[in-house]
């Protein structure tokens, strides 16, 4: 796999899959209104089933697109020896995003990106007024781009990953949690309360500061087991890893010699005869 990552793959991966469980009430709230006005055509409820898959699968394409571009950033910061910073940083930058949320509305994010977010916005409307299933995959692939607090949070854990098929993988099971709760809401409208929406809300805080602790112990190497390893411990199952691939290779070579052997045993046999 490219890139390095010294907590378990399987933690960082699925947790992106909680994450989007978790987040996918938040999104209710925030992209409800686009999945209830949803152009779904067709006279069976199997018609508007998947239309409304076809676009929750658009946007988690653009999430996994999105991990591919982050996850290569993280990867070539990786490469060049700042693997523990970008890991602490990102730790840093998913705390700061839940004590100081102040700070990141004083950036102003969205508003840099008016231009561009404008420009979705109208593609969209414009998709809005044809019923297709190209129509709403193409709707749901614009909708993964428009700002999201959640997604920003997704994106700096996948660059912190300093790994690309993590990131990927991260940011696809990200878009996958968030689909059964948007897809019922397409289907069956908002029956979600607000009180229970607000509730699951107030856990993803609490989510969103455990990863940012784990990703800056990683950082640290303080020798923690599986969470922490110190560097001597890193390289020994990197080159532990690397002895199995090769002779998993040795193997295979060995294999194809014994085949060619018996093959040419065989042969020689039918020209005696």
């Amino acid at each position: 796999m490219l890139g390095f990552s010294d907590l378990p793959s399987e933690i960082t991966i699925f947790s992106g899959l909680v994450l989007g469980l978790l987040t996918s009430f938040h999104c209710v709230g925030m992209c409800g209104p686009i999945a209830l006005s949803l152009p779904l055509h067709g006279d069976t409820k199997f018609k508007k089933l998947l239309g409304g898959i076809l676009y929750n699968l658009g946007r988690t394409v653009t999430y996994a697109l999105m991990g591919l571009a982050f996850g290569l950033l993280g990867h070539g910061l990786s490469t060049l020896g700042f693997q523990k910073i970008v890991s602490i940083l990102a730790g840093t930058l998913m705390i700061a995003t839940v004590f100081f949320p102040a700070i990141f509305k004083s950036a102003d994010i969205d508003s840099g990106l008016f231009s561009f977010v404008n420009a979705v916005k109208t593609s969209l409307k414009g998709l809005f007024s044809t019923k297709s299933f190209a129509g709403l995959f193409l709707i749901g692939l614009l909708n993964g781009l428009l700002p999201c607090g959640p997604l920003y949070f997704a994106v700096i854990v996948s660059a912190g990953t300093g790994n690309v098929v993590e990131s990927v993988l991260f940011m696809s099971l990200f878009g996958l949690g968030t689909i059964p709760l948007l897809l019922a809401v397409t289907i069956a409208g908002n029956f979600i309360s607000v009180k229970l929406r607000n509730k699951i809300n107030n856990f993803i805080p609490v989510i969103m500061v455990i990863m940012g602790l784990l990703f800056i112990l990683r950082g640290l190497s303080l020798g923690i087991p599986f969470l922490s390893p110190t560097d001597e411990k890193l390289n020994m199952v990197m080159k532990k890893g690397e002895k199995t691939l090769h002779q998993i290779e040795m193997q295979k070579d060995s294999t194809k010699t014994d085949s060619l052997y018996k093959e040419n045993a065989n042969f020689q046999e039918l020209i005696k005869k």
